[in-house]
């Protein structure tokens, strides 16, 4: 009997244990997205379960397409690239990346400028960007039909436009009215034979038309020959000379200080470079063909009508920006600027159409295609010919300058344009072929040249500064 009151004793003891020790937990496992346990309390409970849940995170890559920007139909009325061939390379390859749907339609000036101030008079336009040179746009600024870009000039700070030429977008006033989108101009050239006969201490980066003179000079003695050269015949460029580098580099302006003191003493400068000048530069149209033949080592001419001695002889020859004077670095841009009108129909789309054209890619491509050099600070692919990367460098130097005075081609002469090249040429054969008295011969010809300005209203342009009604020399 004892014996069987133990058993149930420590059965009932063992129960009892049983009932108070903890469960055994049962993992389930699941797939959600987070991890929650859920316990079950025991309270007065003989047994209970407690049940955890283990969760697991599984994530999974979604692959989201982003619609590429589209800015619509954007209408672009230009000057520039007129040609057939031309207006094709613009819309094959120039365009062809914009994120939208540009339209490309080249017009001379006068149907530019008359369909714009049309579309200005009606208040209704369809044109969005414009492309042409800086003498198209006073006339529609004066008619208040041109959009401030004023808002674009800080995100454009990357692109290192040359402050000069962003100023020269501001016509005059404290807006932007075009930006600059590409250039053409004039620099130097030199066969590395003449490096030896620097001066001491030059720079031919920075060099002033003193020591390009001294330049000349060190050549003529060393070599008996004069091989300084200027496109001075009736078919060079000498006129663009006169008036876009040496007058504003001794007198600040092309036209406003033509017979004054700065200009006398520039015009003796002149006659005194001219004894190292090869004495055939009368007969010099092209000075590629000088450079080639090494009939000159150092010369003066368009970007156009020295890229061929870099072309075909690259190793021979660097190019350089054109020297300074004590006014400052006078240059002759051809500057070309985009702007939008009042009336464009998709503003948002043509200031779009505006960064695009200043990208690099972009820029390149306007120089592959139709010869104008960037504005913006570019690195030269090395699928540019070792030529035009050469000429585009000296450009880029010139016109960054921090002495840089860029002087524009004649504006608001009209069909007489012509007449002004010929009162410099005429001043330059007078004074340095003939030797006449320079105070003299600056009386005259200045004469010729206020009465010019007289017949055609023309306000003075820079580098001098604005006027109201014809401009006056001083």
């Amino acid at each position: 009997m004892k014996r069987v009151w133990a058993v149930l004793s420590f059965v009932l003891i063992a129960a009892l244990l049983t009932a108070c020790a903890a469960p055994t937990p049962q993992v389930v496992e699941k797939v959600v997205e987070k991890t929650v346990v859920v316990e079950k309390p025991v309270e007065k409970v003989v047994q209970a379960t407690v049940v955890v849940e283990k969760e697991k995170v599984v994530e999974k890559p979604v692959q989201v397409t982003v619609a590429p920007p589209n800015y619509g139909k954007v209408t672009i009325l230009s000057t520039q690239a007129n040609p057939v061939e031309e207006q094709e390379k613009m819309r094959g390859v120039v365009l062809k990346a914009f994120p939208g749907k540009p339209e490309f339609v080249g017009m001379e000036e006068p149907a530019l400028i008359d369909r714009v101030l049309a579309e200005a008079k009606a208040g209704k336009g369809s044109a969005d960007v414009l492309i042409a040179l800086h003498g198209t746009y006073p006339t529609l600024q004066a008619a208040d039909a041109l959009l401030d870009l004023s808002d674009m000039v800080p995100t454009l700070k990357d692109r290192n436009i040359p402050e000069a030429f962003m100023k020269l977008g501001k016509l005059g006033t404290d807006k932007q009215y075009y930006i600059p989108v590409m250039q053409a101009t004039y620099i130097m050239a030199a066969n590395k034979k003449a490096l030896q006969y620097l001066p001491a201490g030059a720079d031919i980066n920075a060099l002033t038309w003193e020591q390009l003179r001294d330049w000349g000079k060190n050549i003529t003695t060393a070599t008996k020959d004069k091989k300084l050269g200027f496109p001075a015949s009736d078919k060079g460029l000498m006129h663009r000379f006169l008036q876009g580098y040496i007058y504003p580099s001794y007198t600040g302006g092309m036209v406003t200080g033509f017979k004054t003191k700065d200009a006398e003493a520039m015009w003796a400068f002149v006659k005194d470079m001219w004894q190292y000048v090869n004495p055939q530069a009368t007969t010099y149209g092209f000075m590629q063909e000088q450079l080639l033949s090494e009939e000159v080592w150092v010369a003066f001419d368009h970007t156009a009508r020295l890229v061929e001695a870099f072309k075909q002889k690259p190793n021979d020859f660097v190019a350089f920006p054109a020297p300074k004077g004590p006014k400052g670095l006078g240059f002759m841009p051809v500057i070309v600027g985009v702007a939008i009108p009042k009336t464009a129909p998709n503003p948002e789309g043509a200031k779009q159409m505006i960064r695009y054209l200043l990208q690099d890619d972009v820029q390149i491509n306007i120089l592959r295609e139709i010869a104008f050099f960037p504005v913006v600070g570019v690195s030269y692919p090395g699928f540019v010919t070792v030529g035009i990367r050469m000429e585009g460098e000296a450009v880029s130097k010139q016109a960054a300058s921090p002495a840089a005075l860029p002087a524009l081609l004649p504006v608001g002469l009209g069909a007489k344009g012509g007449e002004i090249n010929k009162i410099y040429r005429d001043a330059f054969t007078r004074i340095v072929l003939k030797n006449e008295d320079i105070a003299k011969v600056l009386a005259e010809e200045g004469a010729n040249l206020q009465k010019l300005l007289d017949d055609t209203g023309a306000p003075c342009w820079p580098p001098d500064p604005p006027s109201k009604g014809a401009c006056k020399l001083q």
